[in-house]
């Protein structure tokens, strides 16, 4: 008997379905948060053990300097914490944060003042912690947006973690601007005292930390009576932070 042999079909590839926007979308954000994270991680761990050679603020203010057609020029010499002298780092906790060495990165209980103070219409030192204003002054530019804010706690995070309270003063004191195109304490010392900034005294400490809200528009030495005031309230209060351990 003859066996009917029947032609197998042959099988239509499956059509895949198209990738939706969305889902393009989705992907590539995700990469960029694995390529931001992986990178900002990276320079955190790196600045742990290396000095941070230059900051945003400074080529910012190198390129104001440029198109205002002034010499670009800036100051900024690091020493290592143990050359600096401890009655600036009592003078900066004194002027800017005074629960440092307490908190974890954040006073939210000075970010609540500063926070119903604005909406009062009043202007009083601002909320951010010593651990923030590195943050910032490191990894990220200047202004007062939601994402600058919101990528500040993420980097206020990471360096708690990963730097500690030293390395976090050790590099506020190296990074911040401390006069017209003057960085860090060692520069400060040298531009207001002609001295080393192992060599301070409180008074001369708590100069340069009296002009940190705006140390381009005040002078540590020759100073107003306002920066007087200022200076003499943080030498009061120097003498309250006590032993300083990180």
């Amino acid at each position: 008997m003859a066996t009917k042999i029947t032609p197998r079909k042959s099988r239509q590839p499956v059509k895949k379905e198209p990738t939706s926007f969305m889902s393009k979308l989705t992907r590539f954000l995700f990469k960029v948060f694995l390529w931001f994270f992986g990178l900002s991680l990276f320079f955190v761990v790196l600045f742990k053990f290396v000095p941070v050679p230059f900051t945003p603020l400074m080529v910012i203010r190198a390129i104001e300097n440029k198109v205002a057609g002034k010499e670009v020029f800036f100051s900024h010499d690091w020493e290592p914490i143990e050359n600096i002298s401890m009655n600036l780092q009592k003078a900066v906790i004194a002027s800017e944060d005074g629960t440092f060495l307490k908190h974890n990165g954040f006073d939210f209980i000075a970010m609540q003042k500063a926070y119903k103070s604005n909406e009062r219409g009043r202007r009083i030192k601002g909320g951010s912690t010593i651990s923030q204003q590195t943050a910032k002054n490191v990894f990220l530019w200047q202004g007062r947006s939601y994402l600058r804010k919101g990528l500040e706690a993420y980097f206020t995070v990471l360096i708690e973690i990963i730097w500690g309270k030293e390395r976090i003063m050790e590099v506020y004191l190296n990074s911040i601007e401390m006069g017209n195109g003057v960085y860090g304490a060692q520069a400060a010392t040298e531009h207001w005292y002609r001295k080393d900034a192992s060599s301070l005294t409180p008074m001369q400490a708590a100069g340069i930390a009296a002009i940190l809200p705006n140390p381009r528009k005040y002078s540590a030495t020759s100073s107003s009576s306002y920066i007087n005031r200022r200076k003499a309230k943080i030498v009061r209060v120097m003498r309250h932070v006590g032993r300083i351990e990180y």
